[in-house]
């Protein structure tokens, strides 16, 4: 299941930079980290592909991150963009509900290739990070709440 984004939503989702996601720790509590993503449109809506990128971690197993655990544990995740401005007539965000899984090339070849042009047409600095090696996060959208302080855009 996917959901289709207003303008709005969708102009928010463009011209952010990064955005926070947020897993369920094991003792239940929010883990929140700063990501980047890129949108990939599709019959069903909008999905969202966060990479696990090759820049230094914990750990070099994509599989041992502490995002990636929680997202095996519990699919449910929730993803906040927002703009931020002194003059708070400015302010938004978007706040995303979805459910999450891990895209690997060996066992979704086509569409982990999508997720990954996307994402290098986003970010230049992808462009010299392997990102064909490792699996991305599929962050599937269940609701979509928006607000900012001067109404719809």
């Amino acid at each position: 299941m996917s959901t289709v984004l207003d303008p709005d939503q969708h102009a928010l989702l463009h011209s952010a930079r990064r955005a926070t996601l947020a897993t369920i720790a094991p003792d239940g509590r929010p883990r929140l980290v700063p990501c980047c993503f890129a949108l990939v449109e599709g019959a069903s809506g909008t999905t969202l592909y966060s990479p696990i990128d090759d820049k230094p971690k914990r750990s070099t197993d994509a599989l041992q991150l502490a995002r990636i655990q929680d997202i095996q544990r519990d699919a449910r995740v929730t993803v906040l963009v927002d703009e931020w401005d002194e003059d708070w007539r400015r302010l938004a965000w978007v706040r995303i509900e979805a459910y999450a899984d891990l895209v690997s090339p060996a066992t979704h070849a086509a569409e982990h290739a999508a997720a990954t042009a996307a994402l290098r047409a986003r970010y230049l600095q992808y462009v010299g990070h392997d990102l064909e090696a490792r699996p991305c996060i599929r962050l599937t959208p269940t609701r979509v709440t928006h607000w900012a302080a001067a109404g719809p855009r």
